[in-house]
């Protein structure tokens, strides 16, 4: 393992997309508010670049404006590796950081990661070891490779740890620490508040979620989900805030979503604290994301992935999630039983309690004094006459 390089540089933090906003937010400010640290920079590759869902969350967030934007934007998976690789190496050379911290599965996390690496700089990867054991999903590749990469892996499960010891990673280098989204869901609750726009229903609703390529790049694939919602609107309100992607493609393919004996409230792509409201509201969710399959186990709401796996098995192990694809029959019977009965009950997972980010400040300081000494020791050796 590399060792730490306290004073020489500062802690530079990695943020790509949505998801990785969630998970900085709270560590950010728990790394600002020590004086033991070296200063803190946070830097924004682009890799997420509607203005409305990234200006929006930040403020939702209280996450301060990057301090380094890198407007890398969009692109296919090399193109965008690629150009966020050529852009942070400048970075990289120019500041020196004693550590790059990254978090989650995106491509700016490998590509900042593999950069720092091949610099001989240390890299943080926080949210290590989630495995949905799927490589067809280009995240589970990120997740997989970030991994090999980090020296220090901070884990939001316990069974995290299990993946990455039969990936080779040594044990000393695998923290748990908690989930840094439960961090931001906690911070955030009190301040959320529905959209003004949602029209009222006695029975409740169901909230949608859906962006990823598998549910909505192929048009086949995606008018059987929109079929699957409207079954769903037979049985509740449906609310549908719709993400730029998915909304691109029903535009490009000429699809719609009908709605049968309730109404499909469609709305646009939601800041955080809008869309922690809807979660709250929800008598369920059916969704695709990672993040919202963790949010709803956190705040006890029964939730339905339409995904054939997840990286995320904690949340069916112990939480409310369950897995049921786009097979129609389990989908719907799964929603009978929450309209029935309240659906699948679960319990919040160990050390999501908000207060990861203060367990993996309280760690990598340690980690840094640690190399500060073990640097200052070997400098007064060289220097001492034999």
């Amino acid at each position: 393992m590399k060792e730490p390089m306290l004073g020489m540089g500062p802690l530079l933090c990695v943020v790509g997309a949505r998801p990785n906003f969630m998970k900085m937010a709270p560590l950010l400010r728990a790394l600002r508010a020590r004086d033991d640290l070296p200063p803190v920079v946070l830097l924004h590759t682009g890799q997420h670049y509607d203005a409305r869902m990234k200006d929006q969350v930040f403020e939702d967030l209280r996450l301060p404006e990057p301090d380094i934007d890198l407007q890398i934007g969009s692109g296919s998976h090399a193109v965008q590796t690629a150009e966020v690789m050529k852009a942070f190496e400048p970075v990289l050379d120019r500041l020196q950081p004693s550590c790059v911290i990254v978090v989650g599965d995106v491509n700016s996390t490998l590509a900042c990661s593999l950069v720092a690496a091949k610099k001989n700089i240390p890299v943080a990867h926080v949210e290590a070891g989630l495995r949905s054991f799927d490589r067809a999903m280009p995240e589970e590749i990120n997740r997989v490779l970030t991994d090999q990469l980090a020296d220090l892996l901070y884990t939001t499960e316990r069974d995290a740890e299990g993946n990455l010891l039969r990936e080779g990673v040594a044990a000393e280098r695998i923290h748990f620490v908690g989930n840094l989204m439960i961090d931001s869901l906690f911070d955030a609750v009190p301040r959320a508040k529905l959209p003004e726009d949602l029209p009222p229903s006695k029975s409740g609703f169901a909230l949608v979620t859906l962006h990823r390529p598998s549910n909505v790049d192929d048009r086949d694939q995606l008018r059987h989900v929109l079929d699957l919602i409207g079954e769903v609107s037979e049985r509740l309100p449906i609310v549908w805030p719709i993400h730029p992607r998915t909304a691109g493609n029903l535009q490009r393919f000429g699809l719609h979503v009908e709605s049968r004996a309730n109404p499909i409230t469609m709305l646009p792509a939601q800041g955080y604290l809008s869309m922690v409201a809807l979660l709250r509201a929800a008598r369920m969710v059916l969704t695709d994301s990672g993040g919202v399959q963790e949010e709803t186990t956190a705040l006890g709401v029964p939730c339905l992935t339409v995904r054939a796996n997840t990286e995320r098995p904690i949340t069916v192990e112990q939480g409310t999630n369950t897995l049921v694809g786009t097979d129609r029959e389990l989908l719907l019977s799964v929603v009978d039983d929450i309209i029935a009965n309240g659906g699948k009950q679960g319990r919040v997972p160990e050390y999501w309690d908000g207060r990861a980010a203060e367990r993996i400040v309280g760690h990598l300081s340690s980690w840094l004094r640690a190399g500060a000494v073990g640097a200052t020791q070997e400098a007064l050796a060289a220097a001492t006459p034999s």
